[in-house]
């Protein structure tokens, strides 16, 4: 790949580095981090959406590029300046979602840490995006059914929103009559559109309790190990928190769309005796990474899904995974609520507040000891 060959040349020219950072998502938790572990830092964001990092949090950003549209980052002035500072750039859902993927993988020349061809296989349509990779890793994900027809149980319909690229507009239904007669509602009242609808995956319902597990897979594997576990959360989401927190009476009273959209999270434990579901799930998806995207997985990702009863079994409890982040989770929760924190800075012998120190503690050593080459894309 010629475009890993030039970025590896230029990121091992880097005598010192800056991280880069894309204004949206988690732009404070990798700005809070890389602030902390003494690294200069350069945040790329988006006239009219930029006063949080501007003018509220200033102090975690060095330099500031302020630009039209955040697709401007791939002109050549841009990344000049990026390359300039000696950047190596953090990726995010927001950087994929509104820079491209082709763009991310053809013409933006800064080095990335983590993989930048991975980006890609979130796409839930892509022909070998994350379906792809979960079943190559033989993880069980939920039951998807081809048409509407096919329905049989209650399923839940996964639906980009039509005015929102980073959100999907989920509704449930149990029957095919049910589907339309939901899908309609969304369509009139503006959720969702007929394009959205064609490409909507119906998958079955897991009953089971949520977790996002979250973990930390290193390129320095000689250094670190293969991967670590950093914590558990969950989502809370607009406006199905306000719908849960109404008695079921009048929860029915409420004619209007549920939208999941993501508006926070919180942290959540799970008990020892079925992490290992978690762990064990983690190291086979690194490992067919590694495999149909070399070098595989590096920096922070997350596994979405439900401890559930097996179908086949309704003593045995699997880790069922819905959904698959391939960069950082957004999620500045799991750093004050998790108990790995603690655990890490045991193993790593050096204090670990947040899963985005680990991603710093790499970089770190990979510049001091002229690795820099082999962590980034």
């Amino acid at each position: 790949m010629e475009m890993m060959e030039r970025v590896r040349k230029i990121a091992e020219s880097y005598k010192n580095v800056t991280i880069g950072i894309f204004g949206s998502h988690s732009a404070k938790e990798a700005g809070i981090s890389a602030k902390a572990w003494g690294f200069r830092t350069v945040l790329i964001a988006q006239k009219g959406r930029e006063k949080l990092y501007t003018k509220y949090n200033r102090h975690l950003y060095d330099e500031v590029i302020v630009l039209d549209k955040f697709r401007d980052m791939l002109n050549r002035d841009v990344q000049e300046r990026l390359i300039e500072l000696n950047t190596v750039f953090i990726p995010n859902r927001s950087f994929a979602v509104y820079v491209g993927y082709d763009g991310i993988e053809n013409e933006f020349e800064v080095p990335i840490y983590g993989n930048r061809y991975l980006l890609r296989a979130e796409e839930r349509s892509y022909e070998r995006g994350q379906y792809y990779l979960l079943k190559k890793a033989n993880l069980r994900i939920p039951k998807e059914f081809r048409s509407p027809e096919e329905i049989d149980r209650l399923v839940v319909v996964k639906v980009q929103q039509a005015k929102n690229p980073l959100e999907r507009a989920f509704f449930y239904a149990k029957s095919p009559e049910d589907y339309y007669e939901q899908a309609e509602k969304l369509i009139k009242a503006g959720v969702i559109d007929d394009e959205g609808l064609k490409r909507a995956r119906i998958e079955e319902y897991v009953l089971g309790a949520r977790f996002n597990a979250n973990f930390h897979s290193y390129a320095l594997k000689d250094v670190f190990g293969n991967f670590d576990f950093v914590g558990f959360s969950d989502r809370r989401q607009v406006n199905l928190q306000g719908f849960l927190n109404l008695p079921a009476r009048d929860q029915l009273k409420i004619d209007v769309p549920v939208k999941n959209e993501e508006i926070g999270h919180f942290g959540v434990t799970m008990r020892e005796s079925k992490q290992h579901l978690a762990y064990e799930a983690a190291e086979r998806f690194i490992e067919v990474c590694k495999n149909e995207y070399p070098p595989g997985m590096i920096g922070l990702f997350g596994l979405q899904g439900a401890i559930a009863y097996s179908p086949e079994d309704d003593r045995t409890l699997e880790f069922v995974i819905f959904d698959v982040s391939m960069r950082v989770p957004g999620d500045p929760c799991i750093g004050p609520t998790s108990p790995e924190m603690r655990n890490l800075t045991l193993k790593h012998g050096v204090k670990i507040e947040d899963p985005l120190d680990l991603s710093m503690m790499e970089i770190k050593k990979a510049l001091k000891e002229n690795r820099l080459g082999e962590i980034v894309t």
